[in-house]
């Protein structure tokens, strides 16, 4: 299978799932702290959005690769 092909078809599975789930979450570490045998940590939820016009120009880019011949 081409380079081209393989993009193609990851750009039309990356935008299909963007349009799909709308947003991903993940989890970082902000603060960290330990004071003799206590460990505090403080994590934060952050949330990214993907936007609808995003996943609809990724999915018409893979369909472009994949289809349109040179």
């Amino acid at each position: 299978m081409s380079p081209v092909k393989m993009l193609a078809i990851i750009l039309i599975v990356g935008g299909s799932l963007g349009l799909v789930y709308g947003g991903f979450t993940y989890t970082k570490d902000t603060h960290e702290a330990k004071l003799g045998s206590i460990s505090l940590s403080v994590k934060d939820t952050e949330t990214v959005n993907i936007p609808a016009w995003l996943g609809v120009g990724a999915i018409v880019a893979g369909v472009l690769l994949l289809f349109v011949r040179k």
